[in-house]
């Protein structure tokens, strides 16, 4: 992809999990905790990794081959939920390059903020457990608004949030539905190829307008002062 340079941008927005910060560890985690509990043996972080940016869905697909189509989903999704809750930032760090990322931003006067799927239930308390996060101007969970990304709401929310139209905001982030969401809600889109992706992820398919392999690769898409 031919390396672009966006004008006019005031806000760098970005996904959580995949993006900024890695939680398959501990998401992997609650999702073994499932298996040893019945007598299955636990995991490696492999088979997790690439999955983890479908939350519960992910996980317990890989854990237990169960899709959420299955009868007894809601109740074995719950039961990942409550695993996860109890550790959901013992293992959870920030991806290499973001907190300086992060500096440099704020440092050119550009505001940052986060549009996740995650729920509210898990954001907020992860959120407030790592400082990274104390200079965020907003955080749009996936239950903040009626609709999850790929709609287009949660990231219109967000820009209404800061006082700035969507053309304004960057949105950075690892998976298909975030580069869907970005373009409708009128915002350039970057994917970001160091997270998790999805199984057999095809990015150049996404119609993402420019790709970074690593968080710092941010700074070179803008024009900054």
């Amino acid at each position: 992809m031919t390396e672009r340079v966006f004008r006019g941008i005031h806000a760098v927005l970005f996904d959580l999990d995949g993006t900024l910060i890695d939680s398959a560890p501990d998401l992997g985690a609650a999702a073994n905790l499932m298996r040893t509990n019945r007598g299955l043996p636990s995991l490696p972080m492999e088979r997790y990794r690439p999955m983890a940016g479908a939350g519960a869905r992910g996980m317990l697909r890989v854990a237990l081959e169960m899709s959420p189509e299955h009868k007894d989903y809601e109740v074995h999704k719950e039961e990942f939920f409550v695993h996860y809750e109890a550790c959901l930032t013992q293992r959870t760090q920030a991806f290499s390059g973001v907190g300086e990322l992060l500096d440099v931003l704020q440092g050119y006067g550009l505001l940052w903020g986060v549009v996740t799927n995650k729920v509210q239930r898990f954001t907020l308390p992860l959120t407030q457990a790592m400082p990274l996060f104390g200079t965020a101007r907003t955080i749009i969970s996936g239950d903040t608004t009626p609709h999850a990304k790929p709609h287009p709401e949660p990231l219109l929310e967000a820009a209404r949030r800061l006082n700035l139209s969507p053309a304004m905001c960057l949105y950075v982030g690892d998976d298909e539905r975030d580069i869907a969401a970005g373009r409708a809600a009128g915002m350039p889109t970057v994917a970001a190829r160091y997270g998790y992706l999805g199984m057999g992820a095809d990015v150049t398919s996404w119609g993402a307008d420019a790709e970074v392999t690593s968080p710092m690769g941010v700074l070179k898409l803008l024009e900054l002062p």
